[in-house]
């Protein structure tokens, strides 16, 4: 089993006629299930086109009546990227995976609270991945997203990362040592985004098929004491945790938009310590990852 999309998954792609959806678009059809996976683009200039062989619809309301799609992903430059999340929520989508980078915080703070209300008026929650984020893969079923899809084996290891770099090197060991994974999600770096590590750890806790779990953080913000902090209550799977900045400094923002040190408790070192706290094995050296998790099954 795996974790919000599988090999009978439909998916729409956002800013499909574009150089980066057209390139990632043909890798994730390439790519198992892909060439069903695929259903349809959006582009309200170049409806009725096609590309791929994957039909080219106006609006993504359009789209999932026409091909019963689920799931989209976005590669919609930043100023528009925020507009094409909130038209995939008003779609009432399940998912809805936002590749992109540089999306306006306000813009974020916006649609966010617009998925809100919308919830809190009686309407369907759609669940958003990312922005800034890398995607998900179900090995050997179905990759949406910028991951490299040679890295990934199928087996029964969950991995959630903050960071998609760290995402791709906690599977290629994993991969090394014989143990494939049965989903792993990039969340994205990201100071305002939609799935969190609770809650992707909350998913793998409910899956059958997810034995052990890494989950790999940054410094800034709560999220991962937060997770840490649900799974010491009701955790059934052993987890390795690592946080990527233990050298950085203070106020200085490092790599992605959210990783900065504000606070005591958003540096790394607070955050090791709370997840050891809660019962993970942490590592600070990130070529152990792997290693670590086997020890523990």
């Amino acid at each position: 089993m795996s974790i919000l999309i599988n090999k009978n998954t439909r998916v729409i792609t956002q800013g499909i006629t574009g150089k980066t959806g057209q390139f990632h678009t043909e890798k994730c059809q390439e790519y198992a299930n892909g060439k069903y996976c695929f259903a349809a683009g959006v582009n309200p200039k170049k409806a009725g086109e096609s590309i791929f062989e994957i039909p080219i619809y106006g609006t993504v309301r359009e789209a999932t009546a026409q091909t019963g799609a689920t799931v989209s992903v976005i590669y919609v430059p930043p100023p528009g990227a925020a507009a094409a999340i909130w038209e995939a929520v008003e779609a009432d989508l399940d998912l809805v995976i936002c590749i992109t980078e540089g999306i306006p915080v306000r813009d974020m703070l916006e649609v966010r609270s617009r998925m809100k209300a919308k919830v809190a008026a009686g309407g369907k929650e759609t669940l958003l991945l990312g922005p800034n984020c890398p995607g998900l893969i179900t090995p050997d079923e179905i990759k949406i997203g910028i991951m490299p899809g040679h890295i990934h084996r199928k087996g029964r290891i969950g991995v959630v990362s903050r960071s998609g770099t760290l995402t791709y090197e906690s599977v290629a060991q994993l991969t090394e040592i014989g143990l494939g994974q049965s989903s792993a999600v990039g969340i994205g770096g990201d100071p305002i985004n939609g799935l969190k590590h609770r809650d992707v750890m909350e998913l793998f806790n409910d899956d059958p098929d997810t034995d052990a779990v890494i989950m790999i953080g940054e410094i800034g913000g709560p999220d991962e004491a937060d997770a840490a902090l649900w799974c010491k209550t009701h955790m059934k799977k052993p987890v390795v945790g690592f946080i990527a900045g233990v050298t950085a400094p203070a106020g200085k923002r490092m790599g992605h938009a959210g990783a900065l040190i504000s606070g005591g408790a958003d540096t790394a070192d607070a955050k090791l310590a709370i997840m050891e706290e809660c019962g993970f094995k942490v590592t600070r050296n990130p070529s152990e990852m792997a290693k670590l998790l086997k020890s523990l099954l």
